[in-house]
């Protein structure tokens, strides 16, 4: 189920004094499968961006198309659109309500009128795929940590059974192990074939797990690529005060110091290079 981004542009408060230019001629495909991770400088455009795949967001000029479907057409089943594509939001656990974590991630999927078994099979699912121990289930979601209450809410999402997941800073405010767990999850859900669409300020984050990654500036799509495409552009990322992936800095300091090694996106690159370096010859990444 791509997702075709075809010259959108979107205004805030059109003519009005405040008007403001969110969005520039965009101009994108998330193909199936793909892992696209979403990065630029606050303001660059990302969380509007995000909000247009799904349609809570209209686009000013141009169009989306979910499936070859232009999702703002007249007559569109903006509900179905929502269970294909879910949304969940930086601090996501702000918009838990519900009395257990059971009947929170419950919510949607009884909204699309399941009951019963195939309502419980559908919550249980969703909870087995965000690791959380059994006994949270019939726990009130405010009793856990909130690395545990954001999990809570990417499984209320999971349990729609979207094709496409698009997360907007999921691991912003969390510990590193809670950082670390749900990037784990991100993981296995991009294995099982969930496309995934992520924005990101973690760079180590962008280069280890996505596909394609596109760049943001001022409301423009500035580049997009495959990670090593991107990131072999540092320059013109720090102009717009974006970092490159630590090991890529590393890289370009041992460079510095007379070593001859390549960029590298990983860690495990990275000590291959050295060690061909240090023999005498130069490892390609």
């Amino acid at each position: 189920m791509p997702i075709v981004i075809e010259n959108m542009s979107h205004v805030y408060q059109p003519g009005s004094p405040f008007k403001a230019d969110a969005l520039t001629d965009i101009s994108l495909t998330i193909e199936d499968g793909e892992l696209l991770a979403l990065i630029g400088h606050t303001g660059s455009g990302k969380s509007t961006l995000a909000q247009h795949l799904n349609g809570l967001l209209q686009p000013t000029s141009g169009r989306v198309l979910v499936n070859g479907q232009d999702i703002n057409e007249k007559g569109t089943n903006r509900r179905a659109l929502r269970q294909q594509v879910g949304l969940l939001f930086q601090y996501a656990e702000y918009q838990l309500f519900e009395e257990t974590v059971y009947k929170d991630i419950a919510f949607g999927p009884k909204n699309q009128g399941l009951t019963g078994d195939e309502l419980d099979r559908r919550v249980r699912e969703a909870f087995a795929l965000v690791h959380l121990p059994e006994d949270c289930l019939e726990k009130s979601p405010f009793e856990l940590s909130g690395g545990q209450m954001r999990r809570v809410a990417l499984a209320g999402v999971l349990a729609m059974k979207p094709s496409v997941l698009v997360l907007d800073e999921p691991i912003a405010g969390l510990d590193p192990r809670g950082r670390e767990e749900l990037m784990q999850i991100i993981d296995e859900l991009h294995d099982k074939g969930v496309t995934i669409v992520l924005i990101s300020h973690n760079m180590d984050d962008v280069a280890r797990m996505a596909t394609k990654v596109a760049v943001l500036d001022k409301g423009c799509l500035a580049m997009h690529g495959t990670p090593r495409e991107v990131f072999s552009r540092g320059d013109e990322l720090e102009k717009m005060g974006l970092d490159v992936p630590q090991t890529v800095q590393l890289c370009r300091q041992l460079r510095r110091g007379g070593m001859d090694v390549p960029d590298c996106l990983t860690d495990e690159e990275l000590a291959q290079a050295i060690v061909s370096a240090l023999k005498g010859g130069k490892a390609d990444a």
